[in-house]
């Protein structure tokens, strides 16, 4: 560890709202248009269903360990235990991977939302990306708002959390009042049947389980921010599962709640999904409502996965898998400034591609979502044989559990690589995109154990 640590400045609250309110984000909320329409509103929100239950399943693997090993970078902590430097390195690599996918989205969604409220935002000099055209404008009001959420970080554990604890409040309240409306105003026939009638239903729900893993991201963010919470190691597991479910139960009553009150088939040929749902059934302040969860959720989620990636790099570092560089504490502030610093750089370097490569990063985030999910599992194993008599505050009586849904998310990601299927990446984007992440990574490791 640096010399002088990283400081336990989050609360209990902090850190619930750190791990639930990174999961909820913002494109959720619109683009279920774009999902009905390809998924059936079965497909989306059964396949979310799923990969909730998944989530859970392991999450519990986090919760053990995290009680274990409260340290910053979490799951590398997990695997360097486990398998030493490569099982740091491999789990670290795939989970800060996952969270840079959602962070360079972020970077031109944010200017996107803006630019609903004022068009002139999407007007001026443009350049293209899988098709689709990114103003410079938009992309400039993306990289100020970035470096918004990176000043906060930079400047303390304390601030982040407390900042993210008044958004995920605000998020909560207006998602109960959308889900109230939406159930009691709304009917069962809006809702059923789920699937067009041409769609096989099992396909579809399978096929969503891998961008509904990058939706539930976010939640692995409590282990990663571990040492810095002031809550008590043996609690820290409780509230992973307590965060998942949270955020799990949010997106699933809030997207049914927009299928609903209006028929989903219609929503699916709308542009902005459950904010134009709810407008057109006649509750324009409740549209609005849905738009500001939007603003919300990419607040929250921006602000935790922005502080999780640099624990990531912080730890791998710590370990001698990254050059020790990045290990570096500020001696004002108590955060580990440099990582902060590389996270910026490596997100705005990501963050240009902007809305065409929405499915290239919710896709490839999926991939390495399903990756660092299942290796946290064998993690567990592993160190359970290793160390039987090492106990946190949170202890798994079945074991099959985690290790089911690990299996699974391997399984999932697996299919994923193979070309010619359903589930397949996306032929070639996301496969160079993929395989730069894998060379950088390589490169990253040989120089750290070279130092």
């Amino acid at each position: 560890m640096a010399q002088n640590g990283l400081k336990p400045s989050i609360s209990t609250l902090g850190i619930i709202s750190l791990g639930a309110g990174g999961v909820i984000g913002s494109s959720w909320i619109y683009t279920n248009s774009q999902f009905f329409h390809q998924y059936g509103a079965g497909g989306e929100i059964f396949g979310l269903l799923a990969a909730s239950v998944l989530a859970i399943l392991v999450s519990l693997s986090f919760a053990e360990l995290s009680t274990v090993y409260p340290k910053a970078g979490g799951e590398v902590v997990y695997g360097y235990e486990a398998f030493g430097k490569k099982g740091g390195m491999f789990a670290g690599w795939a989970l800060l991977g996952s969270y840079l996918s959602a962070l360079a989205f972020y970077v031109t969604a944010s200017s996107m939302l803006l630019s609903q409220i004022i068009p002139k935002i999407a007007t001026g000099p443009t350049y293209s990306f899988a098709g689709v055209k990114v103003h410079y404008t938009e992309l400039i009001l993306g990289v100020l708002i970035t470096l918004f959420i990176f000043a906060i970080n930079y400047r303390g554990a304390n601030l982040t959390s407390n900042v993210q604890i008044v958004l995920f409040i605000l998020l909560v309240v207006i998602g109960v009042v959308l889900v109230v409306v939406g159930f009691s105003h709304g009917k069962p026939s809006n809702f059923w049947p789920a699937f067009y009638d041409h769609q096989a239903k099992t396909p579809e729900i399978f096929r969503f389980i891998l961008p509904a893993m990058t939706f539930l991201t976010g939640w692995e963010s409590i282990g990663v921010m571990a040492e810095e919470v002031k809550t008590p190691a043996r609690k820290i597991g409780r509230i992973v599962v307590i965060a998942i479910m949270i955020a799990s139960a949010y997106y699933l009553l809030v997207l049914l709640a927009s299928a609903w009150i209006h028929p989903w088939q219609s929503t699916a040929t709308m542009e902005m999904g459950t904010i134009d749902a709810f407008k057109a059934e006649g509750f324009p302040i409740l549209g609005t409502a849905a738009f500001v969860i939007s603003f919300l959720g990419l607040g929250t989620s921006f602000l935790a996965l922005f502080s999780a990636a640099p624990r990531l790099i912080y730890s791998l570092a710590e370990q001698k898998i990254l050059p020790s560089y990045f290990a570096n504490v500020h001696p004002k502030y108590g955060t580990p400034s440099r990582a902060i610093v590389m996270t910026l750089v490596l997100v705005l370097s990501l963050g240009w591609l902007g809305k065409g490569a929405l499915t290239y990063f919710l896709d490839i985030g999926g991939f390495l979502t399903a990756l660092a999910w299942g290796i946290n599992a064998f993690n567990l194993l592993a160190i359970r044989k290793k160390y039987p008599d090492l106990k946190g505050g949170f202890r798994i009586k079945h074991l099959s559990l985690p290790v089911i849904g690990g299996v699974i998310a391997i399984l999932i990601a697996l299919s994923t690589i193979i070309p010619g299927t359903s589930v397949s990446l996306v032929w070639p984007y996301e496969y160079v995109i993929l395989g730069i992440w894998v060379i950088i990574g390589l490169i990253s490791y040989v120089a750290g154990k070279k130092k």
